[in-house]
């Protein structure tokens, strides 16, 4: 596993290892290009201990296999199960906590009322400035999804 302090990008795969068929874990779309959605899969890369979650750049993505549109990619991170299911935002972050076992205690959270409610907010407010927090992808700059 490389650094943080270095710098460097966290693991991910390329697009056919990506569409080689990966059934067991989970799929993990993100912002391949964000220095801060990078930072946060190293996070949680740090802590996926069972190699459970698979970080998927969406710019290497077969998007359509997943069910997420460029424009769902490029507002928020997607989780994708085995199975097919998606989440987005932070609903996506709280099923990720689930599958970290060193912080998965963590998850009651999100299911106390209001608090999904909150997080949503709070993930867009994030999401729709994260420029701010060293993000240097075209998508950052230019505030959100392309119209």
């Amino acid at each position: 596993m490389t650094s943080e302090a270095q710098g460097t990008a966290p693991r991910s795969e390329s697009a056919a290892q990506i569409d080689a068929g990966e059934t067991r874990r989970w799929s993990l779309i993100f912002d391949g290009d964000c220095g801060f959605c990078r930072r946060q899969v190293h996070w949680i890369q740090h802590r996926d201990t069972g190699g459970l979650i698979l970080p998927v750049p969406f710019q290497v993505a077969d998007l359509d296999r997943y069910g997420v549109s460029l424009a769902a990619a490029e507002e928020a991170m997607h989780l994708v199960s085995p199975s097919g299911t998606v989440w987005r935002g932070a609903a996506a972050a709280r099923e990720v906590l689930r599958l970290l076992p060193r912080v998965r205690h963590l998850v009651w959270i999100f299911y106390i009322p209001g608090v999904m409610f909150v997080a949503e907010r709070v993930y867009r407010w994030v999401a729709k400035r994260r420029h701010r927090f060293g993000c240097d992808s075209p998508v950052c700059r230019r505030g959100g999804p392309a119209s």
